[in-house]
């Protein structure tokens, strides 16, 4: 009999760096913790990598000098707008010290009251207090600062952005408004820094009169002076390395999962699946911030995780057709009628309240959240039993 149905286990790892064979490593980690913790590889198993360490092994780091090399040579290196860039020391400052290295002048223009992923300058509340229409009210610094004051300090950093972000250079003034048009008010070169609504960032902006318009994806897309780059999301994904470096979001991770699937078949014989997983896609309820800062939840994986769940709503049968069941009688019922579900579920009511998510992005969150962010130390995730249902022997 099966007691358990989905599990997800952090397996420690060693710590990766530059040149490191990543298959190899995870491949005798995940073996030996299922040696030493006695559960099997099987086939439909799920290895998921987080997307840091296949950056790490592959090298694919980027100095600011080498960042305001590709933004000079693309924007000509004069007055250079930034639209809606998130609030964040990790994501975003390093790149605005690359960005501010590549040009003349620099225009930051925020988005308010919070910024794409939910980091907040300021409250719902404050704006209501004020009598602002965020979306259709600008102010330069001066006039959002005399209108909101001094205190937009981030709840949780404790950094108040706005000096923070000005600070990576004299040059630096820092706008406030919601319409991306507004920055041709400065200059018509511009950067979209949003993530994942850049392409409707970068239509309006050249719809209004922007002449040369980029986002974050079209900067560091080639290697510029031996640099890392990603060809698919350039700047997108990057995270702080030091002070002066960034770790670019990983490239060919197509070709690393096919790899990893093929090194567990041939050590183990089981078929199991791969990802190389970001941010999980979720929000905080309390803070308000959504984790998805990464330009998607995996950029690669195995063929099974392709599409999505097709789940009847176990509940649902319960309070209806099967009511008047219980105990083994119920039991039986239920896994009667999840075996025989047609094989598209949509629209019916049988699936009502179930979320129609993709498999990469529901594994990729789980994942995320099984190994953390800090010191965990375990890079890599090993999920059993997630194709299973209540009617799985």
């Amino acid at each position: 009999m099966k007691y358990t149905g989905v599990t997800a286990r952090g397996i420690i790892s060693p710590v990766f760096k530059k040149g490191d064979d990543l298959v190899a490593d995870v491949c005798n980690s995940v073996l030996q913790a299922s040696s030493g913790e006695g559960f099997a590889i099987e086939d439909g198993d799920i290895i998921g990598i987080t997307e840091s360490v296949v950056a790490r092994t592959q090298g694919n780091y980027a100095t600011c000098a080498q960042i305001a090399a590709d933004v000079r040579a693309k924007t000509g290196g004069k007055t250079v707008g930034l639209v809606f860039p998130i609030l964040s020391r990790n994501r975003f400052s390093i790149l605005l010290r690359g960005i501010a290295q590549g040009c003349e002048k620099l225009v930051v223009q925020l988005s308010y009251p919070a910024d794409e992923v939910g980091n907040a300058l300021l409250s719902w509340d404050a704006l209501d207090e004020a009598g602002v229409n965020p979306y259709h009210d600008s102010f330069d610094e001066a006039q959002f600062r005399a209108r909101f004051g001094q205190d937009t300090i981030h709840p949780f950093t404790g950094v108040d952005y706005i000096d923070f972000y000005k600070s990576f250079g004299g040059h630096i003034d820092v706008v406030f408004s919601n319409d991306p048009a507004h920055i041709l008010e400065y200059t018509d070169t511009v950067i979209c820094c949003d993530i994942h609504t850049r392409h409707r960032t970068k239509r309006r902006i050249v719809a209004a009169g922007g002449k040369v318009v980029l986002c974050l994806d079209e900067i560091l897309n080639r290697s510029v002076d031996g640099s890392g780059y990603n060809p698919d999301y350039g700047l997108l994904g990057s995270n702080m390395s030091t002070p002066d470096t960034v770790k670019l979001f990983p490239r060919d991770c197509g070709t690393l999962v096919e790899r990893m699937q093929a090194a567990i078949k041939q050590r183990t014989g089981a078929t199991v699946e791969v990802l190389v997983y970001g941010d999980g896609c979720f929000k905080d309820p309390v803070g308000g911030i959504w984790e998805l800062a990464d330009p998607v939840v995996s950029p690669a994986y195995t063929s099974r995780l392709e599409g999505t769940p097709n789940e009847l709503k176990m509940k649902y049968f319960a309070d209806n057709e099967l009511e008047a069941l219980s105990g083994e009688a119920l039991a039986d019922a239920m896994r009667a009628q999840i075996r025989r579900k047609d094989e598209n579920l949509v629209g019916q009511m049988a699936a009502q309240g179930t979320t129609p998510r993709r498999y990469s992005d529901l594994v990729g969150s789980l994942c995320d959240l099984v190994s953390g962010s800090g010191d965990r130390g375990t890079p890599v995730v090993y999920i059993k039993g997630y194709f299973t249902n209540y009617a799985s022997e």
